[in-house]
This record gives C-alpha cells, sequence and structure tokens, in this order.
C-alpha cells in the first residue's frame, strides 16, 4: 500500500475513525426484501454546525464507490474528499453556513453494517449471509440517523449517480422531510444496459478464485483481480470518448513504439490498471456486489404501476436536477423523464444540462456551471428561510 495510507479498508470496516451510531435489537431495520437487519451500524461524518432551530442540515448521499469522507481526508487513501470542490469553507454547500451529513450507505465497507462487518450472531465477517439492500433501505437506515441527531426536517439531500437515486427515493419516501432535492447525473430506475454492466462487474468479481464463494475475508484471500477488472471496466463507463482521447489519445505509456506483447503498451492501459489496483486497497469486493445489486433494482415507478408521476403525487419538495451532455450512463434523457414526471406532479422543478465532454464523473470534477448552478439554488432557498450567511 502506499504510505499515504494510515489504515486497512478492513479497519475501517470494523473500527471505523468516523462518527458511529449503533442500533440495537429495539430498533432493526426492516429491509425491501422482508428480512430484518438487527443490530446495525451506521458510520458518518459532519461539518460544520448545526444551528438553533436545526433548519441548516444538508445530507450528502455518496455515490457506488463513494463513502461518508466528503470533505474530510480519507482514512485508508489519505486523499483528500471526494467532493471538496462541493462541499467546504466557502464551497456551493458552505460548511460555515450549513450542518452537512454523509454516511456510508447500509452494505458499504466504511464502518456501515454492510458483508465486510462482523456478524455479532457468528464472531465473523458477514460475507454473502448479508440480507441483499436496496436503495430504499439506504434511505431508511438514513432517516435513523437523521433521528438519532435530533433534525425533524432536512434543509437539503443532494448526490450524484447512486447519491442522486437516494435523493429521489429520499423526495419520495420522505418528502415532509426534505425542503430542497438536488439529483444529479442519475435516473429514476437502472436500465437494461447499466445492469448489464453491472453483472459484467459482479461476474468479474466472482470469477477469481480468491473471491471463495463470498468467504475470501474468513479465508484470509482477497480477490483483488477480479475486483481490479470489475473497477476498470466500470470506470469507462464514467468517462467519454473525447475526454479519453484528450487525455490519452493512442499515445504509448513509457515506450516509442508497440511491443507485439499484452503488457500495457497504450497510456490508457496503464490508466486503467492504476484505477483498478488502487481501488481494491480501499474497497470491498462484497460490497460491490451488494451496492450493484442494489442500483439495478431501483425503480421508483414501478410500486406506482409505472407511472413516476404518482411516486412525487403532492411533494412540496424543491427539486434541481444537474444532468451532462457527455454522460451516457446516464444521459439527461433520464433527468428530463424525472423532471416531467415532477411537472406533472405539480412539483417546483428546477433543471440544468451542462455542456461538459467529462461523460458522467464530471459531477465529481470541477465544473463551475453546476457549481454555481447548487450555489444559486441552495442560497436562494437558503435566504428565504433566513439561514444566516
Amino acid at each position: 500500500m502506499e504510505q499515504s495510507k494510515v489504515r486497512s479498508a478492513r479497519d475501517e470496516a470494523n473500527s471505523p475513525t468516523s462518527k458511529l451510531v449503533q442500533f440495537g435489537a429495539d430498533k432493526p431495520l426492516k429491509l425491501g426484501s422482508g428480512s430484518l437487519l438487527s443490530p446495525f451500524q451506521i458510520a458518518y461524518q459532519t461539518e460544520g454546525e448545526l444551528n438553533a432551530d436545526r433548519s441548516n442540515a444538508i445530507l450528502i448521499c455518496h455515490a457506488l464507490t463513494g463513502d461518508q469522507h466528503v470533505a474530510n481526508v480519507h482514512p485508508v487513501t489519505g486523499k483528500s474528499g471526494w467532493w471538496e470542490m462541493l462541499v467546504g469553507p466557502g464551497r456551493p454547500i458552505d460548511t460555515n453556513r450549513f450542518f452537512v451529513i454523509c454516511s456510508n450507505v447500509i452494505g458499504g465497507c466504511m464502518g456501515s453494517s454492510g458483508p465486510a462487518t462482523i456478524d455479532p450472531a457468528t464472531g465473523k465477517a458477514y460475507g454473502l449471509n448479508f440480507p441483499v439492500i436496496t436503495i430504499g433501505d439506504m434511505v431508511k437506515a438514513q432517516a435513523m440517523l437523521v433521528d438519532h441527531l435530533g433534525i425533524d426536517q432536512l434543509f437539503a439531500v443532494v448526490g450524484g449517480s447512486m447519491g442522486g437515486m437516494q435523493v429521489l427515493e429520499w423526495a419520495h419516501s420522505f418528502s415532509d422531510r426534505v425542503r430542497l432535492a438536488i439529483p444529479i447525473a442519475t435516473g429514476a430506475r437502472h436500465t437494461a444496459q447499466n445492469i448489464a454492466f453491472n453483472e459484467v462487474g459482479r461476474q468479474a468479481v466472482m470469477a477469481d478464485p480468491d473471491w471463495c464463494g463470498g468467504d475470501y475475508i474468513e479465508q484470509g484471500r482477497h480477490p483483488a483481480k477480479g475486483l481490479a477488472v470489475a473497477r476498470m471496466g466500470a470506470h469507462i463507463t464514467y468517462l467519454s470518448e473525447a475526454a479519453l482521447h484528450r487525455k490519452f489519445g493512442r499515445n504509448l505509456q513509457d515506450r516509442n513504439e508497440i511491443t507485439f506483447g499484452f503488457d500495457a503498451d497504450f497510456q490508457i492501459e496503464s490508466y486503467l490498471r492504476h484505477q483498478g489496483f488502487t481501488f481494491v486497497d480501499r474497497f470491498d469486493a462484497n460490497s460491490y456486489l451488494y451496492l450493484t445489486r442494489a442500483m439495478d433494482y431501483f425503480d421508483l415507478a414501478a410500486e406506482h404501476n409505472g407511472r413516476l408521476a404518482d411516486a412525487f403525487r403532492g411533494t412540496k419538495t424543491r427539486f434541481c436536477l444537474v444532468s451532462f451532455t457527455s454522460d451516457w450512463l446516464f444521459p439527461t434523457e433520464e433527468s428530463r423523464m424525472i423532471v416531467h414526471a415532477l411537472n406533472a406532479a405539480g412539483a417546483s422543478v428546477s433543471f440544468v444540462e451542462i455542456e461538459s465532454d467529462k461523460g458522467h464523473d464530471a459531477f465529481l470534477l470541477d465544473e463551475p456551471e453546476m457549481h454555481a448552478a447548487v450555489h444559486g439554488f441552495v442560497n436562494a432557498a437558503a435566504r428565504q428561510m433566513g439561514i444566516g450567511e
């Protein structure tokens, strides 16, 4: 591991350096599958201060490979927060003004209950004995955390990709508790193409001999190669052809001519290998299976006979949706479908499509137009509510 890594991912899974809340047998989490998860825990981080009337809380929801370390140094990688361009002092989501909460989702691997955590019934890692979870389950657990913090209503819920799915679920299931919803680069359901990409990643993990049928932790193994390949495949979907061409083209890696072999001749090959093999140091392979499956199951319209508008009927939440022109994983059409449903439901909704060639990952990068849109939407509502500068 790199010298900057101060703790292992498995340390963080069971003894996180984050804040931690544990829910005992008296507060089980009823899952979408019908199972109960109890006891369970949620690891989370907060930034800023909660004001006197508890009206300035913003919940950040992380994406598939994110975690609660949205604006602080990551305890495993030593890198700065994954959304530090958006969240922090003086940033569009200003922690001098707002109380920001970000939790590791249920099923994750950075301290919230998931397949890498210890099952109290056996004293061993859950592995595949952990129940399958949904986006709705993640949000129910977050609502329990918000209750624990003594917050009745969130000023805003914000997230991109899988985080955006959680934002939409919050607005659907807890609309009376959310003033503003900001879903970014996301959709109201996973498409067949997205499910297909996820299945390729899961099969890569499960084909690794070190996966051991999901029992690799107890057997002292690590399916690093399979998880790295899964990450490489997924990472391609986060980018755009234009961005790949601009950054790498067909440039060779540390050589002047091709080798007529299977080493990383091209820079893009070397880049993807680096992405894969750094990812395995901080993420659990089984969590990858569980979280991709949760995304696949997400379909807000399904429980409303295919009518997405009915998922938001009567909502008082104000929405701001953001998409990117080069995002082919969650293209603008997905956001427009949500906007049309919200309009049909009589909701207050704003929408911005941002010109960018950075692909799906644009929401994590330096995109001034996105930052300006979020800043303007949040600040206008904060001024109306009298939340001080």
